[in-house]
């Protein structure tokens, strides 16, 4: 409602200075034709004392009297303060006579024609969205649409010819229009030629994303479309923090370790800054936590802190510089203790990675490991399938099945991380990918370690 209040005082306030606009040019014109209406009736006045002088100079007969009348007309004109038939001129040169010079009229026919041939555009209508046509995938948004009306080139149509198209949108995470205090403002999209556009690179951080369209032509901007909520279908969530091993910081979407504790979580390090030597780098075998978190000892590891219960769920993980080791997967929140990695009980499974004295990576399971025969990616993709009992690892750059799980869920699980030496960072707000259905048909025939 408040949105909707706002949007009418914005109206109004652009309608009244639209309208004081309108009412001082108004005033300008009406100043004008009161001007050449008063210069007309000056010369229709002179016109009809020169026609009263023609017509006497007629009836003259001698010198004597003609230099009489003549003498009369200039004394009235000086009176006047008036020059006999200029003003008449000045309105135009197309001067046009009777015979007996009764009638004097004036040719306005080419200014007339001049004017009926300007062309006033109306404020184009609304255009409809196509709902059926609206369409969110891989993190992008096609929206398309009807103009209101035919968009008829010689302005007969009420729609008014379009000279283009703006889009907004903007994320919500209710699924109605309405814009509430503290929600996402609009973003544009402008000069549109077609009707339809593709909006890309959308991270999907919220669950809905509404769509408005409105029309433009050379003059105005018309209304916005009704608009339109589409779900975004994406999986959003971040690193718990509370849970993180003292040794490992966490900041927005990325985990680095850093191995002599976090400062600010060790009240023994308060005021401190340390500084840890790249060329003393400890084994992952030291443990070195005092924080009370949610893992500790050799554990490393990090959770998500939003759960998966049902449906499909996507996300990926970038390793950073100089790491040496991650594990990246899905658990049971409950099954894991203080000082479990992943991968080593019966409810959690992983993706490892390591450059640590050599290079490998490896599924992990139940404290059962299978080697990959594959180059360490740059990026991973994680997909989860609750309800089908799906976990697959892809290489998003090769696009190559690293590894899937198939078994039953039976509690909800939530992103799990081990990070030891260097970082990670993750991506998302990510609908799960067209090219999974490729690599869902195949996971079917692959033989998979199971609990």
């Amino acid at each position: 409602l408040d949105e909707a209040l706002r949007r009418i005082i914005s109206t109004l306030t652009n309608k009244n200075e639209d309208l004081q606009n309108f009412l001082e040019t108004v005033d300008n014109t009406l100043t004008g034709l009161q001007n050449q209406l008063s210069e007309g009736k000056f010369a229709l006045l002179s016109c009809e004392e020169l026609l009263e002088f023609a017509n006497q100079t007629l009836t003259i007969t001698n010198e004597e009297e003609f230099l009489k009348v003549t003498k009369k007309r200039s004394k009235t004109q000086n009176q006047r303060h008036e020059v006999t038939m200029a003003p008449a001129f000045r309105l135009s040169t197309r001067l046009a006579a009777s015979e007996n010079m009764s009638q004097f009229t004036v040719d306005f026919s080419v200014e007339r024609a001049e004017l009926q041939r300007l062309h006033f555009l109306p404020v184009p209508r609304a255009p409809e969205v196509d709902a059926s046509s609206c369409v969110a995938r891989d993190n992008t948004i096609t929206v398309a649409w009807r103009p209101a009306g035919e968009d008829a080139p010689d302005g007969n149509s009420g729609s008014g010819r379009v000279g283009c198209y703006e889009v907004e949108y903007r994320k919500t995470n209710r699924d109605n229009a309405l814009r509430t205090a503290g929600e996402a403002c609009w973003e544009k999209i402008q000069d549109i030629r077609e009707t339809q556009v593709t909006i890309t690179d959308l991270k999907f951080d919220s669950q809905f994303i509404v769509i408005r369209v409105r029309a433009r032509n050379k003059t105005a901007a018309g209304e916005f479309s009704e608009p339109v909520v589409m779900e975004t279908r994406a999986f959003n969530f971040s690193f718990d923090a509370a849970s993180a091993h003292p040794e490992l910081k966490v900041q927005s979407d990325t985990v680095t370790w850093e191995p002599q504790g976090v400062k600010g979580h060790d009240p023994r390090l308060k005021g401190k800054d340390p500084k840890p030597s790249r060329s003393a780098t400890p084994s992952p075998n030291k443990t070195a936590g005092s924080r009370a978190a949610r893992f500790a000892g050799e554990s490393y590891t990090v959770l998500g802190d939003q759960e998966m219960n049902g449906s499909c769920h996507y996300w990926e993980l970038r390793p950073l510089a100089d790491w040496k080791s991650f594990s990246v997967g899905v658990a049971y929140r409950a099954s894991l203790g203080r000082f479990d990695q992943l991968g080593k009980s019966s409810g959690s499974w992983c993706l490892h990675g390591s450059q640590w004295l050599q290079t490998t990576l490896s599924a992990k399971h139940n404290n059962r490991a299978k080697a990959l025969e594959w180059p360490l990616p740059q990026r991973i993709g994680i997909y989860c399938d609750y309800d089908n009992g799906d976990l697959l690892f892809i290489d998003v750059d090769r696009l190559r099945l690293l590894h899937s799980f198939r078994t039953k869920f039976t509690h909800p699980l939530v992103p799990a991380f081990t990070v030891w030496c260097g970082g990670i960072s993750i991506t998302t707000g990510l609908q799960v990918p067209s090219f999974m259905g490729n690599f869902l048909s195949t996971n079917r025939s692959l033989s998979n370690l199971s609990q």
